[in-house]
């Protein structure tokens, strides 16, 4: 500041005298203090984004770098009960395009789509439509991977990826399934069991530059899922086949269905539908080969379903085996008449069976009532699903008493008004060759995981068991299905040679809805039993759909029963009825301490 005035004598004007030390130290202070807050804010900032903020721009980088796809897990094998391998997985490799690395001449894509067997024209639409990665081939043979990297095309990589290969092309195809091009199951056990034999598998990354541009780099963390061992038999699985076949050929049939059971644990041992589909190539069959017959298909069966009847008068006491009831004629039931195909007298209870009378059979029912007819439906399960582990399986339908028409107490005795599955009709005789029980059909044995273990998720427990039927009634039951195979039966042609079968035949017209009545072209042939008749190796049912030529289940159902049978006993070692006698006539010669045994 400046001061003007009187000073006195000298007059003169005086400046204050400033210290250029103090002066600087204030400006170093600002300086100091700015740059304190500069760094304060810069690692305050840098605390905020890598402590604070660490892991959410962490992941943000990730992103922006890769993108994560998932590995295809290696699937567990599926085997059947001889330890026999039916599914298995190939090592494949499959192709990718990164499109900003990508640079090839035209010879070499014609080259390329040679190697992959894909159309050139449709080859380079994928490529010109393509902005950065795109799948060219999936599941390609090592072979042709290799043909394809000697070509050398920048852009054009390869990923390895397993596929999944039947080993025996069609066999049993409708009970193992098939999968998809990710390896995701999508029929049979393969459906069924998917999360079991996949589990949880690695990760792939692709990584992009800043404008998102990928190139590729993989990495593998692969996980094996559980394998699965079948209760089926390959062997007995290959006899139902093949007779399966034959009867096709023979009667010219639309489609046909075996299923071959044993009836103490409810393990399918065979299962088997024509027409049949290649699981290696699904998608060049249609529906109706894929479709699983023995389980979606309902039908009337016919008098296959004359034991439900039968066994419940029995069980009732409303009936002694020795009884005798008049066929002849016929019988009304609601206005309508019912008949014997064959006409028939004076039958006995067990005669009623081994002709397959319907008079006898209304007449019995007639005896039950409708409401204790409808729960011994019931009872042997049927209008609900067995529970077997495959998908697919449908319920049949049979209606409750109060909806019944004024015929039904007729019609649904024989076999009419009721829809089953062949699976459903021999899980019911099942119970009859059991001895009475309940049981629960299914096709895995077991699960067998990575580490050799092995986990059986359906254990039986014995104490549990659902008693449907008495011993006496089955015992009755079973002389009379016997009955039917032998001379003056139905089925004389499902006789197996050595061993006593007892069985029924079923043949059902099939409902033509177009002309709102049955059908007098169109029949479902069909045959069901057990064989030994006592101590059973198996159960098992044959349907034929619409044969031509014949249309009688005895004719048409039971000689497939019977072939399949002999062939099957003998494959299983199951001793002939007569050869049993001999043993045991031999070891009581021998001593009486063998009194009894038939092994």
């Amino acid at each position: 500041m400046l001061i003007f005035g009187n000073t006195g004598n000298s007059g003169n004007l005086r400046v204050p005298r400033v210290n250029p030390g103090k002066f600087m130290d204030n400006r170093k202070l600002v300086v100091y203090g700015m740059i304190f807050f500069g760094f304060f804010a810069l690692v305050s900032r840098l605390a905020d984004l890598m402590i604070l903020k660490h892991e959410k721009f962490a992941r943000k980088s990730e992103t922006q770098r890769t993108a994560i796809k998932e590995i295809q897990v290696r699937r567990g094998l599926i085997f059947d009960r001889q330890g026999r391998r039916l599914a298995i997985n190939l090592e494949n490799n499959s192709v990718f395009l990164d499109k900003a690395n990508f640079m090839a001449d035209s010879d070499k894509v014609q080259q390329m789509a040679r190697i992959v067997n894909v159309n050139y024209n449709d080859l380079m639409k994928t490529i010109n439509r393509s902005k950065n990665f795109t799948w060219i081939k999936r599941k390609i043979p090592v072979e042709q991977g290799e043909q394809l990297t000697r070509l050398n095309m920048p852009g054009v990589g390869l990923v390895p990826e397993a596929k999944r290969y039947y080993t025996m092309g069609t066999f049993a195809s409708h009970v193992i399934g098939f999968v998809d091009i990710d390896n995701k199951g999508l029929e049979g056990v393969e459906g069924r069991y998917n999360k079991e034999l996949i589990e949880k598998g690695g990760k792939y990354y692709v990584e992009k530059d800043a404008r998102g541009n990928i190139f590729f780099t993989e990495k593998e963390n692969e996980k094996t899922g559980n394998s699965i061992a079948l209760t089926l038999d390959g062997g007995l699985q290959y006899i139902v086949e093949n007779e399966l076949d034959e009867a096709m050929s023979k009667w010219k049939a639309a489609a046909a269905a075996a299923i071959m059971m044993n009836p103490y644990t409810g393990e399918i041992l065979a299962l088997a539908n024509r027409p049949t589909y290649n699981p290696n190539e699904p998608s060049k069959y249609g529906a109706a080969a894929r479709r699983n017959r023995a389980i979606t298909d309902v039908y009337e069966p016919g008098s296959t379903f004359k034991i439900v009847t039968t066994s419940a008068v029995l069980e009732e006491k409303l009936v002694k085996p020795d009884e005798k009831i008049d066929c002849a004629g016929g019988i009304d039931v609601g206005g309508k008449r019912i008949h014997d195909v064959h006409p028939n007298g004076v039958l006995t209870f067990m005669g009623i069976i081994q002709k397959s009378s319907n008079v006898g059979t209304a007449k019995l029912a007639q005896r039950l009532g409708k409401v204790k007819l409808y729960n011994y439906v019931k009872h042997f399960g049927f209008g609900d699903k067995t529970g077997i582990d495959i998908p697919g399986e449908v319920s049949g339908w049979i209606r409750k008493p109060e909806k019944w028409s004024g015929t039904s107490i007729g019609a649904i005795p024989i076999g009419q008004e009721v829809a089953t599955t062949p699976l459903q009709i021999v899980t019911a005789y099942s119970m009859l060759a059991n001895g009475g029980y309940h049981i629960c059909p299914y096709v895995v044995k077991g699960l067998i995981t990575p580490g050799g273990d092995i986990v059986n998720p359906h254990e039986i427990d014995e104490s549990k068991k659902e008693r449907i039927l008495s011993r006496r009634t089955v015992d009755i039951m079973t002389e009379a299905l016997v009955m039917v195979t032998e001379e003056g039966g139905t089925a004389k042609f499902a006789e197996v040679e050595g061993n006593k079968v007892a069985g029924k035949t079923g043949t059902a017209q099939i409902f033509d809805k177009a002309l709102g009545r049955y059908s007098s072209v169109n029949y479902i042939s069909s045959f069901v039993g057990f064989v030994p008749a006592q101590n059973p190796a198996f159960a098992m049912i044959v349907v034929v759909w619409n044969p031509r030529g014949a249309i009688y289940g005895g004719v048409v159902a039971g000689p497939v029963f019977k072939n399949i049978a002999e062939k099957a006993l003998s494959y299983m070692n199951v001793p002939k009825d007569d050869i049993k006698k001999k043993i045991l006539v031999v070891d009581n010669n021998k001593s009486l301490s063998h009194h009894g045994r038939t092994d």
